[in-house]
């Protein structure tokens, strides 16, 4: 009988995150998951060790320490669990201009977004190397194709997401490992509240998707070894809408919708 695959998720606790650990449960996937809330870590090994029948490993971690991914990394390594497929999910966003948003909370993002998720990687792949097969999900955003004005630090966080991914999707084709970028726009979840986006003109003038469906075209976009994977016909045409006009006139749509006025 063929052992189960391990997946790692970060941010499972929420949003896609959670969406894409069940996507992977009723699957048959066992998992290792990072989160903040211990409550919700304990409830998802409860119910789903007993409903999908695999066994669940979670760690209480905070992504913003920075020595976080060696704690995870080593946490597994010692419980001998071989992590098939990574996802990178973590993350946050802040609404507001650069110079007024607090310098702490802007480094916080960018240790969350940018390096944990780089550190993790690099802590993972080589394993993945070894074994000649293996699986990585990034989950960028639509805001990878453009600046963002309003939310410059996230913007720029999830650009770097996006390239980075299919650097290392190109880096890697011969090695059997895939490494997919997972673009989403807008989803229904609680990055929102986090990024104190509740009132602002994105969310009163563009649709939402729920996480179930980022999760579902996330998963198959991966399975496939897809390097981009964008959510949504009209969040394809809006990401590649960027090659074909003026920048500065998106940056000044972007910068409306963000405002809440």
């Amino acid at each position: 009988m063929k052992a189960k695959q391990t997946v790692l998720i970060t941010g499972a606790t929420g949003g896609i995150g959670y969406a894409l650990a069940e996507i992977f449960a009723r699957n048959g996937y066992n998992l290792a998951l990072t989160g903040r809330k211990p409550e919700k870590l304990t409830s998802i090994k409860e119910r789903w060790e007993r409903q999908y029948n695999i066994d669940i490993k979670y760690c209480l971690k905070d992504l913003a320490i920075s020595s976080t991914p060696d704690e995870i990394y080593q946490a597994l390594r010692a419980e001998m669990i071989e992590v098939d497929i990574l996802v990178n999910n973590a993350g946050f966003g802040l609404l507001g201009k650069f110079s007024q948003l607090g310098l702490a909370d802007q480094l916080e993002m960018l240790q969350v977004n940018v390096t944990a998720l780089t550190h993790l990687t690099r802590l993972f792949l080589p394993d993945m190397i070894l074994r000649k097969r293996g699986k990585i999900l990034n989950v960028a955003s639509t805001a990878a194709f453009l600046p963002g004005p309003g939310m410059a630090v996230y913007y720029a966080s999830k650009a770097y997401v996006l390239s980075f991914s299919a650097a290392l999707s190109n880096e890697l084709r011969s090695n059997g490992i895939t490494v997919t970028a997972l673009c989403p726009g807008p989803t229904n979840t609680g990055f929102q509240a986090r990024a104190g986006m509740a009132q602002s003109n994105l969310l009163k003038r563009i649709s939402v998707m729920s996480p179930e469906e980022v999760a579902a075209i996330g998963y198959r976009g991966l399975l496939k070894g897809k390097p981009v994977v964008i959510t949504g016909h009209l969040n394809v045409l809006s990401a590649f809408s960027t090659r074909f006009i003026s920048r500065r006139w998106l940056m000044n749509l972007v910068e409306k919708l963000h405002s809440t006025k």
